[in-house]
């Protein structure tokens, strides 16, 4: 299934790209950066291939040292309606390097799970004023043990955002899942939260600053992130994205840094 993948990404974008009649798109609405999730939805009848270039995160303490390196990280997104919208999505490529006090050095790489999900808006799909959204999601164990989660997962988002006047707009997702357990042989809650204000800086130029908190209940551990990030448009439907995100306490990854791009079609 693995092999297919790009096949089927390649295909449902040149499907997607063939000529259609002019008009009046909405704000093309991407996921990325960032570590929360929009409340708007892609127009009707339009796909969103949203790519991670590159991703690394650093993970140190007494004992060891974990790089995680993700590439291909892809969002496809179709609008069914004005208001709803499917998501496919599929990390190509992960390596993850730990290297132990003793000085060994353990390796894996692979790539990861299936993620598919409905959002249904329902406030201003667009996104303006204040908007809200319901978005379940479902992972599928088709990764290897590098980066998958190595059982199903199943969540629920809540993504909503609020116009505060001016060039700010405020962002808030709460998200509860039936997360995988690390061994791959049950499941157990998992829950967080993020807020964030996003500023637009020029007219093509926005940046954005977020905290994450997120429990697990396998672990009992509450991990706290602070995101920074910028996103660039080229005209009206293409996006570069940067972001960072640090660790605020021990049971989190250190730093994060990522790449992507966004095209809508």
């Amino acid at each position: 299934m693995n092999r297919l993948l790009p096949l089927i990404l390649l295909g449902v974008a040149c499907a997607a790209a063939a000529p259609a009649d002019a008009e009046t798109l909405r704000d093309f609405c991407v996921d990325a950066p960032g570590l929360g999730t929009p409340a708007c939805t892609i127009d009707k009848g339009h796909v969103a291939l949203e790519v991670g270039t590159v991703d690394w995160t650093r993970n140190r303490d007494a004992r060891s040292r974990e790089d995680i390196i993700l590439a291909g990280d892809t969002l496809l997104r179709y609008g069914v309606t004005e208001s709803l919208e499917v998501q496919f999505g599929w990390t190509a490529y992960g390596h993850v390097r730990q290297r132990n006090a003793d000085g060994t050095i353990r390796k894996t790489d692979g790539s990861g799970d299936v993620r598919l999900a409905l959002r249904q808006n329902l406030a201003n799909p667009d996104g303006s004023g204040f908007s809200i959204a319901l978005m379940p999601t479902i992972t599928l164990p088709t990764g290897g043990s590098a980066i998958g989660a190595g059982d199903w997962t199943a969540g629920l988002l809540v993504p909503a955002s609020y116009e505060l006047g001016g060039t700010l707009s405020l962002g808030i997702t709460a998200e509860i899942d039936d997360a995988a357990d690390e061994g791959g042989s049950g499941h157990h809650l998992a829950y967080s939260g993020i807020v964030g204000l996003e500023a637009s800086l020029t007219e093509t130029l926005s940046g954005a600053a977020e905290l994450s908190a997120e429990r697990d209940d396998e672990q009992k551990t509450t991990e706290m992130l602070a995101g920074f990030s910028l996103a660039m448009m080229h005209g009206e439907s293409l996006q570069f994205g940067a972001g960072a995100n640090l660790g605020l306490n021990h049971d989190t990854a250190d730093l994060q840094l990522y790449l992507n791009v966004a095209k809508r079609f």
